[in-house]
């Protein structure tokens, strides 16, 4: 099965990982769902897939391709990313530190 770097093994990858605090799951994911269709139509995503982990219903990842870390950047400055943002104290166990975000690069 082909993922979005073998076709281009220059894209930047992000993996973002967040935890809901307890009882708080059902909201955040609704949140995150909520990101989803404006996110795939914004300039420079190639994929904006959310999971959640199969042995902790609380914990949610993002599987991200981008052309570069500008578009990734300006991203992360719309309007519903900081509006998400501004919910993280309320949504995430460690509050906005509870959200993980690595940028990879593929190497292979």
């Amino acid at each position: 099965m082909a993922t979005p770097t073998d076709e281009n093994p220059n894209l930047l990858t992000v993996v973002a990982r967040m935890t809901a605090k307890p009882g708080r799951e059902r909201d955040l994911r609704s949140a995150l769902e909520a990101l989803v269709p404006i996110t795939v139509q914004e300039d420079g995503c190639v994929n904006y897939d959310l999971h959640v982990a199969e042995d902790d219903p609380a914990t949610f990842f993002f599987y991200e391709n981008w052309e570069s870390g500008a578009k990734l950047d300006a991203h992360l400055a719309a309007d519903h990313l900081v509006d998400f943002a501004s919910k993280l104290e309320d949504l995430l166990a460690g509050g906005s530190e509870g959200l993980v975000i690595q940028r990879l690069n593929r190497i292979k």
